[in-house]
């Protein structure tokens, strides 16, 4: 209940109309406390839930960056520290030359180049193929669009471990796996059966959505083909997505493991994925895997995408947030 007491005072001299001297003062009070102690309350209780937000903030970015610290400090440890019951939070003794083995005893630039090649050309290939889908399916009118493309969002729900079968037996029988496999052939079984990813499609149709029909319209009326109209129109406004998949998908091939691994048979073939698992960090004497080399050279590899990341991100989470608004 609001209670509200008003003094008003005036004194007017009754011989001069034009001295004329007001003073009002107004007080609130709510309950029992002025307006003055409200604000204050206020005040404290915003600053209060700063800092406790600031507090639950800085514990999630701890959590989150404290793998990746602990990763870099065991890449600087010895094999002995690493395995001691007893762990410490920053390597006793820095081992800078776990990662000298790393170029050294590791086959690391090529795995280095299998990964790139196979990212960038799957990239590539991705986008094509994703441009295409998501016009046909947000542009072009044609009998069993819609049923079609229910169809395509029910392949989402199948595992991709269902398919390593068929799609193995399908590289096969092109001949890029097996013994007399070049590495051109190991390139493509690992580049070509993965070129089209319904979620891709999906979500670079949403954004083609957005664009108005008036555009197309305008465009035909012009005399504008479809062809045109796409990489003119439709490609530049959608250039965030465009962006976003880009790096996902360059991401997604660069940490691929379980195909890789399944159609590189030769050494030299293989990615840097499959070559983190090898046997060049298992100790010939001891049979004990030198975690510390390991660790070293799982740095190396995380560096880049880190980095890709760190610099790309505004484009992921825009081209994402902007498929997601029709209208």
């Amino acid at each position: 209940m609001v209670n509200s007491s008003t003094t008003l005072k005036q004194y007017i001299d009754f011989t001069n109309d034009k001295d004329v001297d007001v003073d009002i003062s107004i007080t609130i009070k709510e309950g029992n406390k002025s307006v003055e102690s409200i604000r204050k309350r206020e005040k404290v209780i915003r600053v209060f839930s700063t800092i406790l937000l600031y507090i639950v903030v800085t514990f999630f970015a701890l959590l989150m960056v404290f793998p990746f610290y602990w990763m870099i400090i065991t890449s600087l440890k010895n094999n002995s520290e690493i395995l001691s019951s007893t762990q410490t939070f920053f390597p006793t003794i820095v081992m800078w030359t776990n990662y000298v083995y790393v170029f050294n005893h590791f086959n690391f630039l090529t795995y280095m180049t299998n990964t790139i090649v196979v990212a960038i050309f799957s990239t590539i290939g991705t986008l094509i193929t994703t441009i295409f889908g998501a016009f046909a399916f947000a542009r072009l009118n044609f009998k069993g669009r819609e049923a079609l493309f229910m169809v395509f969002l029910m392949t989402m729900m199948i595992p991709g471990e269902m398919m390593v079968i068929s799609n193995y037996i399908t590289v096969a029988a092109f001949g890029w796996i097996g013994e007399g496999a070049t590495l051109m052939d190991a390139y493509a079984a690992m580049i070509v059966p993965f070129w089209v990813s319904v979620f891709y499609i999906y979500l670079l149709r949403q954004n083609f959505k957005q664009i108005p029909n008036e555009l197309y319209l305008a465009a035909k009326v012009d005399g504008k083909s479809d062809w045109s109209f796409l990489w003119k129109v439709m490609v530049p406004l959608a250039a965030p997505t465009l962006i976003s998949i880009c790096i996902l998908k360059f991401m997604g091939a660069w940490n691929s493991y379980v195909w890789p691994n399944l159609v590189a048979n030769k050494d030299e073939f293989r990615l840097i994925s499959n070559g983190l698992r090898g046997s060049s960090f298992v100790d010939a004497d001891s049979g004990r895997v030198e975690y510390g080399y390991q660790t070293a050279a799982t740095v190396l590899v995380t560096v880049p995408l880190f980095l890709l990341f760190i610099f790309f991100r505004k484009y992921i989470m825009r081209g994402v947030g902007r498929a997601g608004i029709k209208g």
